[in-house]
């Protein structure tokens, strides 16, 4: 794969996806010490960037293909894409989803009419209950970050910052992703790649199994920590993406629950827009010291969060960003 898949997956997702904007704001440049370009994915459809990827890659199957249905396994974003796709082109969506799922995210899947098998908490136990819908139905698995499709698509909102960025007359030193499964930050590495600028992956620490991965130098198994990250929680990261990964990755950053939340309360009063503690994992990063001095860009992943956890985080953290 290269820059040209993703530029080819551009053209095909226009006027089916919002061109986010890119934030900049004073007061977390001053946190950080770091030049933010926040290329706000919260603000996409279904509230994350995984709109891209699902649409279009239920976009490139076959009618007859799309047409037995299509099936996923997901946390939660990712799921909505694929529910948000499957009404598009007005077929059925079943859903694998963990049973400590967010309500929020649950609501947003039955919102848009596709159907929840709830399994397990863990990434394999989800792909389980999707392979097995598909033994019965005859559907086709939309996969959440190891396919082609799906890892264009997803490349097309670091294609969007970059560009954004060169509009305004700038150019970025770096890119932070935050990771869960690999196909945001695959796309990233096509992108950064062929504009020479280093991408960092961002991670939780009880979750960080790109990060392992890369220092292995082979994919590994990671049991999956708590976090307040619920997006970011592989047991490993996808074949493809981990291949790409490895070629462009410099480095990675690893945050905790306090980084996270902070970073969700600095975005909130500082750059006044919600992202979840998945979706800040790139903030969180920025504001624990990461490339100070530097120009950095940041996908803020997605916003689906919890009122109530947003209420908390306020609580805790309003007097330290």
């Amino acid at each position: 794969m290269s820059v040209e898949d993703v530029r080819a997956a551009a053209e095909r997702l226009a006027g089916k996806v919002v061109r986010t904007p890119v934030l900049r704001s004073p007061a977390l440049d001053a946190l950080a010490d770091t030049e933010l370009w926040l290329k706000a994915e919260c603000l996409q459809r279904i509230g994350a960037f995984k709109a891209r990827g699902a649409l279009h890659a239920v976009g490139r199957m076959s009618p007859e293909a799309r047409g037995r249905g299509v099936i996923t396994f997901s946390s939660g974003n990712h799921a909505q894409a694929v529910a948000l796709a499957a009404r598009e082109f007005g077929v059925k969506a079943t859903i694998a989803m963990p049973v400590d799922a967010p309500a929020v995210k649950v609501a947003g899947v039955r919102a848009l009419g596709a159907e929840i098998v709830f399994a397990g908490t863990t990434s394999e136990e989800r792909r389980a209950a999707a392979l097995a819908v598909r033994e019965q139905t005859g559907g086709a698995i939309v996969d959440p970050f190891d396919d082609p499709d799906i890892i264009a698509g997803q490349g097309t909102a670091t294609l969007e910052l970059l560009d954004e960025v060169a509009a305004r007359g700038s150019k970025l030193d770096a890119l932070i992703v935050p990771v869960g499964g690999g196909g945001l930050i695959a796309g990233a590495c096509l992108v950064a790649e062929a504009a020479d600028v280093a991408v960092y992956s961002a991670e939780p620490a009880t979750c960080n199994a790109l990060a392992q991965s890369l220092r292995a130098g082979e994919r590994v198994p990671v049991p999956p920590g708590p976090t307040l990250a619920d997006g970011l929680k592989p047991v490993r990261v996808g074949g493809q993406n981990f291949e790409i990964a490895r070629r462009a990755v410099r480095g990675s950053f690893e945050v905790d629950d306090a980084a996270l939340g902070r970073a969700v309360v600095g975005l909130l009063l500082h750059a006044k827009v919600l992202v979840e503690p998945s979706g800040a994992a790139g903030v969180a990063a920025a504001l624990g010291g990461a490339l100070r001095g530097r120009r950095v860009g940041v996908l803020l992943s997605g916003g689906n969060v919890e009122p109530a956890l947003v209420a908390d985080l306020l609580a805790r953290h309003a007097e330290t960003v």
